[in-house]
């Protein structure tokens, strides 16, 4: 009789449950998939959810975006795991360590990390409402944490904008307005950033506080549900080549395992999909890859639609896609995958704690030295991944040097940061610091290179050896500002000493830069010191105190200066001393800029460089007098119908007035040539080998001899170019494509010589010729002002932070 009484009371809990909780199409109070959902009544839908499942689900705020919007995490599970949520956390991550006997299995579902492909998330509710009501069979052993909407700003973006433009009943003409969004769109969070590219560079809000989370589980399966063109039939996983190395076997077999569960219900339904091409796993900072880098299985699910999909549209082959097939889709597939993870707990947990066994990585510790600042913003970045690192003890080290590829020794101290492979990040470290990651197909969907010493500019050692190190302390120590200092000097070689430059300046405080070396008091200093007289700012009445929290909260060490007479070089009132104006700074955006490098460089100024900055729209700029901006930054993009005889020309007038005109990229296309600036492109250089006829499917490989994607190149440095002050003589650029520019005339700051093979990632043959001998960063006088050219992207996606003081010399040192 008890037999028969249990089934009978769960079903009870069930039939109560169904008369609380409301289906979305219930609550919202229309169809699911008839409109789209508005951010703020998605969070309705969930906390209604919780208020109405207390027992099986838990909500929790872990954030909010640049817009204020919440970011919240919903965790499904039976009552009984939800009641001993934490002793299940805890239980689980014992694994990393080789501990514990786990018997649940953690599945995280990531929706909508692009804004406009807002199917995500309104999947996702009718996915927890069928979780609790047909399957919470799945939830005995598993906990299910949703993430339904990571990028809340690019979501009301887009839906705001498709409400505003939609027919009445909607359109699903191809060419409707509602099908074609405009220069900025939902795809991307506040900052035009795209979230999907920042997991592990965490350049982003979203991405920063979403990791403290995610760290906090470190699921066994992470699925990211995305959208693609509207002609596309549905992806999901195994994914396609370049396969990282990293990645077992396992994580491999899994993937097809899902994969395969998925295939049984689009057969049963009739719909199309496609496996193992596009998506690759190969760079680590996607939603699919970083997951898996971490243990996960980690698995992109791609629906035909995005933006363009609007609410129905008629695709190429005349069917009519429908947000609410869409829906079925990705629903589909977020259930079929805790469905198999319901079905292998035990496998997941036994190889979980497999991978974070220490494996034996060819470099077993990666030691750096260099710029304090850069170790400590290096250190910054690696406390968020939860990756542990030290500082060296004393001793010489032997492994292969990153500046020259060759093996080489190097004596190490407490100065040198070290960070292992033994660990439970071990494999993480492995991805984020080898010198060369091992490609096994140049066609990716990505960059190929991003090591991080090039990337932070440190001098790198990869060794064979377990180097013993110590844990590092931080301390913020309050540097000294004496009242009766006749100047206080401090270097110029970061991004902190750029910060520290911009937060004087917002003061009012008046700074001075050496464009010669000089010594004094038996210390050398390069060009780019910075100058702080007391004279200067002897009108200033807190001038002391602006100096010392400055100095505080950018770790600048002020040298105080009793004299301005220097045992060697240039005086302090010589003309090589000059003073560092206020500049005030526009960037174009709109029209012919990518919307991600503008985003690039508002990020830059609002969030880095913390300096003002005026955006100026290409719909208004003709009206604008550029005679009330110094500098003008034009970000790369397609400038060719937007940059006129008429614009080009004005532009040209502005420089030789005065103005400081600093071109990105593309946007170099826009101004080149005689008619022009006078730079000049490289030409491309054809394939003269004789060649057999061409199988078509030999195309797209035969075209990667004119691409580099995402490549790692060693430049010239001439650091006696203010553009390049604070630099050494060499520089690792990240080169993102082909676009070769001759060397100016003069001011070729950055540039590459004839070797032009990258020290990591891939370039095709022919490409590599074509950028011998070129341009990467340079400036020329233009009359009374100067145009800097930025060839390759300093500020790229934010992570490569050796090249921002670039962009930094470029504002304030170039004159």
């Amino acid at each position: 009789m008890h037999r028969i009484l249990l089934p009978l009371s769960f079903c009870f809990s069930i039939f109560i449950t169904s008369q609380n909780l409301k289906s979305p199409s219930e609550f919202l109070g229309y169809e699911l998939g008839s409109q789209f959902t508005r951010h703020h009544r998605v969070m309705d839908y969930y906390e209604h959810v919780a208020n109405s499942e207390p027992s099986r689900v838990k909500l929790i705020t872990y954030g909010a975006t640049n817009e204020g919007r919440p970011l919240i995490l919903a965790i499904v599970s039976s009552e009984g795991n939800l009641r001993n949520l934490e002793s299940i956390r805890e239980e689980h991550l014992k694994s990393l360590n080789g501990e514990g006997n786990s018997k649940k299995a953690i599945v995280w579902l990531s929706y909508n990390v692009h804004g406009n492909e807002s199917v995500g998330t309104e999947s996702s509710m009718k996915t927890i409402y069928n979780f609790l009501t047909q399957k919470s069979n799945y939830l005995e052993h598993t906990v299910v944490i949703m993430d339904p909407c990571l990028n809340p700003d690019g979501l009301d973006r887009y839906i705001n904008w498709y409400n505003q433009y939609k027919n009445t009943p909607f359109q699903v003409d191809p060419n409707s307005k509602e099908h074609h969004e405009g220069w900025i769109t939902g795809r991307s969070n506040h900052y035009m950033f795209d979230l999907n590219r920042d997991w592990a560079w965490l350049t982003q809000l979203e991405s920063q506080m979403r990791l403290k989370q995610y760290n906090k589980w470190m699921p066994h399966i992470h699925v990211d549900f995305h959208e693609q063109g509207v002609n596309d039939p549905y992806y999901f996983a195994p994914a396609a080549e370049p396969y990282h190395e990293v990645i077992t076997d396992f994580q491999r077999s899994f993937q097809e395992t899902i994969g395969r569960n998925h295939a049984k219900y689009f057969d049963a339904n009739g719909w199309f999909y496609f496996t193992k091409e596009r998506f690759d796993l190969f760079y680590p900072s996607y939603g699919d890859t970083y997951p898996t880098y971490n243990g996960s299985i980690g698995m992109t699910y791609e629906q035909g639609g995005s933006g363009r999909a609007g609410l129905g549209i008629i695709t190429d082959n005349g069917d009519t896609l429908t947000l609410k097939d869409r829906i079925a889709h990705h629903f589909t597939t977020g259930v079929s995958t805790v469905e198999v993870v319901a079905n292998n707990v035990d496998q997941l947990n036994a190889e979980f704690k497999k991978f974070f066994q220490r494996k034996n990585f060819k470099y077993k510790s990666y030691v750096l030295h260099g710029n304090e600042d850069h170790l400590r913003a290096l250190e910054k970045l690696l406390s968020q991944h939860q990756i542990e690192y030290g500082r060296a003890q004393k001793s010489t080290v032997k492994g292969l040097t990153y500046a020259t590829g060759r093996t080489g020794s190097k004596n190490v101290d407490g100065n040198s940061l070290v960070v292992s492979t033994d660990q439970p990040k071990g494999t993480m470290v492995k991805v984020l610091f080898e010198p060369n990651a091992k490609l096994s197909d140049s066609l990716t969907y990505d960059i190929t290179a991003w090591s991080l010493p090039y990337a932070y500019g440190l001098d790198g050692m990869a060794t064979s050896q377990l180097i013993p190190s110590t844990n590092v302390e931080n301390s913020v120590a309050s540097p000294e500002v004496p009242a009766n200092a006749y100047a206080y000097v401090t270097d110029w070689n970061s991004m902190d000493d750029a910060r520290f430059l911009a937060y004087l300046l917002k003061k009012g405080v008046r700074v001075r830069a050496s464009y010669a070396p000089f010594s004094l008091k038996g210390k050398s200093y390069k060009r780019g010191t910075l100058i702080i007289t007391k004279t200067d700012n002897e009108a200033l009445e807190s001038f002391s105190t602006i100096l010392k929290k400055g100095a505080t909260i950018h770790h600048k060490t002020l040298d105080v200066a009793q004299t301005g007479f220097v045992d060697s070089g240039k005086d302090f009132g010589s003309g090589y001393v000059q003073m560092i104006e206020k500049p005030k700074v526009a960037v174009l955006t709109g029209g012919p800029t990518s919307s991600y490098r503008f985003g690039e460089i508002w990020h830059f100024f609002e969030q880095q460089l913390q300096y003002p900055l005026t955006v100026l729209d290409t719909e208004y700029v003709d009206r604008i007098d550029l005679e009330a901006y110094d500098i003008l930054v034009l970000p790369g993009g397609r400038y060719g119908r937007f940059m006129n005889d008429s614009r080009l020309n004005e532009l040209k007038e502005w420089v030789r007035s005065g103005g400081k005109l600093i071109a990105m990229g593309g946007a170099i296309k826009g101004i080149d040539g005689e008619d022009g600036f006078g730079i000049t492109e490289k030409e491309r250089i054809k394939d003269t080998t004789d060649m057999d006829p061409m199988a078509h499917e030999d195309r797209q490989r035969e075209a990667m001899k004119n691409a580099i994607t995402g490549a790692i190149f060693k430049t010239r440095v001439d650091n006696t170019h203010p553009l390049a002050y604070g630099y050494g003589t060499d520089y690792f650029t990240l080169k993102l494509g082909s676009d070769a520019y001759d060397y100016l005339s003069s001011g070729n700051a950055v540039y590459l010589e004839n070797n032009t093979g990258p020290i990591s990632g891939f370039a095709g043959s022919q490409a590599k010729r074509k950028i011998g001998k070129s341009l990467v960063f340079g400036a020329q006088n233009f009359g009374r002002g100067q145009v800097v050219y930025m060839v390759d992207n300093p500020l790229f996606r934010g992570f490569w932070e050796n090249g921002k003081l670039f962009f930094a010399n470029a504002l304030f040192m170039v004159n």
